[in-house]
């Protein structure tokens, strides 16, 4: 099974996306806590992204696809995977499409999670709070707000044209938002997901 989880910053896909990965026997892949990683080790990598996870930019395309292509190529994602926060935009997306026929992989769902705008701040301020993300302040908020807002629509139009793309509602209890997915996703498919 290979999958997306998207949606605005602040909407849970990393919570969710681990939760669903580990019901379904995949593999987490998101692109945040793999630079985050990088950035706390201070790799090469890492100090060449810092100062954009930093001010709330996106990180460069091509550094991005990088590495996501070195991910997926990993053995420990043939049996499939759930990329979260990645593809950002339409280059990313159609970096994605190249890739996946090299591995024989093909996308099976696009998850799109959607909250409101109040919600996600808050949520994010939140998260702030507990972890001391330096991404997560107000003014920071607003420019990843602004920024998935110009370039998520049109990722979006290319996945539901092709028929992947699933809206799930990611408002209430963790527990609930993961159960929708995990309805969502067996609806559509002839397998049953590894509870644990």
């Amino acid at each position: 099974m290979k999958l997306i989880i998207t949606g605005p910053p602040g909407a849970g896909k990393s919570t969710q996306a681990k939760r669903v990965a580990n019901s379904l026997g995949v593999t987490s892949v998101s692109t945040g806590d793999i630079f985050r990683a990088h950035v706390r080790s201070r790799t090469s990598l890492g100090i060449g992204v810092e100062r954009y996870v930093d001010t709330g930019t996106f990180v460069p395309d091509e550094l991005t696809n990088k590495l996501i292509h070195n991910r997926l190529s990993q053995k420990s994602a043939e049996r499939g995977f759930l990329l979260d926060g990645y593809p950002r935009n339409i280059a990313q997306a159609t970096f994605l499409d190249s890739i996946l026929p090299e591995s024989e992989y093909g996308l099976d769902f696009v998850l799109l999670l959607s909250a409101d705008d109040d919600e996600l701040v808050s949520r994010m301020l939140t998260r702030a709070a507990q972890s001391q993300r330096s991404d997560d302040t107000k003014a920071i908020i607003g420019r990843r707000l602004e920024l998935y807002q110009q370039q998520a629509e049109e990722v979006m139009k290319i996945y539901s044209s092709q028929g992947l793309l699933t809206c799930v509602d990611g408002g209430g209890s963790i527990d609930e938002v993961t159960e929708r997915i995990l309805q969502s996703v067996t609806q559509g498919a002839d397998f049953s997901p590894v509870l644990r």
